[in-house]
């Protein structure tokens, strides 16, 4: 597969391959981050331009964040602003975990175009419109897709985050392979989570969003306060039941077993443990600092062949007199009112916006990141506002490497070789799939009873099988023609 950079085939927002091997249009930023220990604050992660580490299209490049354990932030300009419109915005990229990833993000974030935007002081608080794109750390698998929306009544922005997706994320943080991140924001509501151009997660912002995006129409009280008089209990114990007069409390739950007998050769008068007669006071020991010396106990060995050794004493069973101590039963509360909550007020921050589409506009491009794991390959970024634009580039992009990394997969052997390297397991199933079926074959011819020829049966005069009715008759003739030869021999002189 030969490499050929992609081209919009339309118009777009942005488009970066890297492919020129610069970072011509990028800003790295030389921001600190806040409230942080001036060691990790500064966003000194490194960025570089190459190819992946082990690449099937040669020429084929993209941005590298290199450093582990490091903040890393960088940026471009949009070649326009995006206004939430009559279109929709479609954000587009490749990732590829060269190294797998332990913990950190590969998250983009469209920055919102404001007076204050400064790519050069880019950092974790930079105002941003969307955030969107894989994230992980321990077991945790994340696709983000955040939006900041702003109350028309307060003015104030609040994170909206997306439903998780249902499918099982983990495969692509963990194959190594470079995957295609797609999100389509309608102007309807509507939004779809893609990955490898298949639909992971979708839903609408009116009714998929956390928190939602309108705020409800009533809230609780503040300042309402539960009576003191109020009742929640639904039960109560019986104020009329007495205790029946031959209820014991004081009956104990374990009485001795009156049946019980002791064992023949019960042994009363020995103890369980005895002095171990071999044991020797060691030579070192001193009785003023510890003390009169003891032999160490062991069991008694007369105890070895007999039931028991010491007082023996009745088991202990259930009494069945116990009863415990006495409760009234529980009753219906005729007082009961129920769970306390307090009183539904007007929200005063009720608002509703129809149209959370039309969010903040955008007018750059961001990545500000922390990992764990180094290597993480970024390439083929597109904003548009044509699904067709974002297909072809998708396809000319990452559909490349896909049919590059397929012509260098090795075949069904191989690959169930390279299963099996990582799950040994799958090694008893290849020989049993294998041998099993051979086996049987030779089971099968093998194993037939082999018939005895017509000759042994003249030889033994042993009974012979059943066989049809011609093969008697021609039996039959040929036996009477053998006749007839004998007794024309024996006439002539």
């Amino acid at each position: 597969v030969t490499y050929k950079a992609p081209v919009p085939t339309g118009e777009v927002y942005f488009a970066e391959n890297f492919d020129k091997g610069t970072f011509a249009g990028w800003v790295l930023s030389k921001a600190k981050k806040e409230d942080t220990d001036d060691e990790i604050a500064k966003y000194d992660g490194k960025w570089e331009i190459q190819e992946m580490k082990e690449t099937k299209l040669p020429g084929d490049k993209g941005l590298v964040l290199l450093s582990r354990a490091k903040h890393h932030a960088i940026s471009a300009k949009l070649t326009k602003t995006f206004v939430f419109d009559t279109k929709p915005l479609i954000v587009q990229y490749e990732v590829n975990f060269q190294n797998g990833i332990e913990c950190g993000g590969a998250y983009v974030k469209l920055l919102s175009k404001t007076s204050e935007l400064n790519l050069d002081q880019f950092h974790d608080k930079t105002s941003y419109t969307i955030m969107f794109g894989p994230d992980k750390c321990g077991e945790d698998y994340k696709l983000h897709f955040i939006f900041r929306h702003k109350s028309p009544k307060t003015g104030k922005y609040e994170e909206k985050h997306a439903k998780r997706p249902d499918a099982d994320l983990k495969n692509y943080f963990t194959d190594k392979k470079t995957h295609l991140y797609t999100l389509v924001l309608n102007p309807d509501n509507s939004f779809e989570i893609l990955i490898d151009q298949s639909v992971v997660n979708s839903g609408n912002l009116l009714s998929d969003m956390t928190p939602p995006v309108n705020p409800p129409q009533e809230i609780e009280d503040p300042n309402d306060q539960k009576p003191e008089d109020w009742d929640e209990r639904a039960k109560i114990p019986d104020p009329d039941a007495v205790k029946p007069d031959d209820w014991d409390e004081d009956a104990p739950a374990k009485i001795p077993d009156e049946d019980a007998v002791k064992p023949e050769g019960w042994l009363d008068d020995e103890p369980e443990y005895v002095a171990d007669p071999d044991a020797e006071k060691p030579e070192d020991w001193d009785e003023d600092m510890d003390g009169e010396w003891e032999a160490p106990q062991i069991a008694n060995p007369k105890c070895e062949s007999a039931p028991g050794c010491g007082v023996w004493q009745r088991p202990m069973i259930d009494n069945p007199s116990y009863k415990g101590k006495w409760k009234p039963p529980m009753i219906d509360n005729p007082n009961y009112q129920g769970i306390w909550k307090p009183r539904k007020i007007p929200n005063p921050d009720f608002f509703e916006d129809l149209e959370p589409f039309k969010m903040t506009p955008v007018s750059a491009l961001g990545l500000e990141l922390w990992s764990m794991t180094s290597d993480i390959f970024f390439d083929n970024f597109i904003i548009c506002t044509d699904r067709a634009v974002a297909d072809g580039w998708g396809n000319d992009g990452w559909g490349l490497k896909k049919a590059a990394d397929g012509a260098a997969e090795p075949g069904v052997v191989g690959q169930m070789m390279a299963a099996a390297e990582e799950r040994p397991w799958l090694w008893v199933v290849y020989i049993l799939t294998v041998a099993l079926p051979v086996f049987l074959v030779i089971l099968f011819c093998c194993s037939g009873k082999k018939q005895p020829s017509a000759a042994e049966y003249k030889k033994t005069d042993a009974p012979q099988p059943d066989v049809n009715e011609e093969e008697k008759a021609e039996e039959r003739d040929k036996g009477e023609a053998e006749e007839e030869e004998e007794e024309i021999i024996e006439e002539k002189p």
